[in-house]
């Protein structure tokens, strides 16, 4: 006696053939492939938003030390300039609770680097610190704080009410006799005002992370000494 559906039983138990096998693995690989894609430019773009976000930050954070250090600026009366440009570095005293410090910032190598001192109080420690900044090695500088993909920057000063090259010509003003600050015999008859505002203009050069330039302009309020 025949039993029924018996052709059918017997196809399902012959199991799978081997091009329907070799199929199953093509389509598990395609699909492996496709994912290992997927988990690859997901880990990816994570890691360029990573240093695109730590490239803002450290930019952020040498913007607000920039503007911090004009705000505190102070009129030494022991160097010519409290505020000084010379193409390649600003120079700037500023106050702390524990004297005046300077500051220095340079642009090397497509580096821009801040550098300071440690708080003075008296007209010989400033001037060797003034000395000290000229003299800055390049080892130096990158070990400072600082923002690479620089590759120039401009300086204005607010003088006269207008913006004028800030390594041009200041307006000089005299000494004050009576000044409280450590000037000394050997201080300047004379030094130059400090201006009313700075304005900064960076460039970046090509894979550097950030676009074009920034311009930042900063109102300084200088206090005599």
């Amino acid at each position: 006696m025949r039993r029924p559906g018996g052709s059918s039983f017997r196809r399902a138990a012959r199991g799978f053939t081997l091009i329907e096998v070799v199929v199953a693995l093509v389509v598990m690989a395609v699909m492996s492939v496709m994912a290992w894609r997927a988990v690859s430019a997901l880990t990816t773009s994570r890691e360029h938003n990573e240093v695109a976000m730590e490239r803002a930050e450290t930019l952020q954070t040498l913007m607000r030390q920039w503007e911090l250090d004009l705000r505190e600026v102070q009129d030494s009366g022991v160097v010519t300039s409290a505020l000084a440009f010379d193409g390649a570095t600003l120079r700037l005293t500023r106050r702390r609770e524990t004297g005046l410090q300077l500051v220095a910032w340079q642009l090397r190598d497509g580096r821009l680097s801040r550098w300071e001192s440690a708080p003075v109080v008296n007209r010989d420690d400033l001037q060797d610190a003034w000395f000290r900044s000229q003299q800055l090695s390049a080892e130096e500088l990158r070990a400072m704080p600082g923002l690479d993909g620089v590759v120039g920057w401009q300086m204005f000063f607010f003088r006269g009410n207008a913006w004028s090259n800030a390594q041009s010509s200041g307006e000089l003003v005299p000494q004050d006799p009576a000044a409280s600050s450590p000037t000394g015999p050997n201080s300047p008859k004379q030094r130059v005002a400090v201006p009313q505002g700075v304005r900064m203009r960076l460039q970046f050069g090509e894979g550097s992370g950030y676009r074009g330039e920034l311009v930042r302009e900063v109102a300084v309020e200088s206090n005599g000494s």
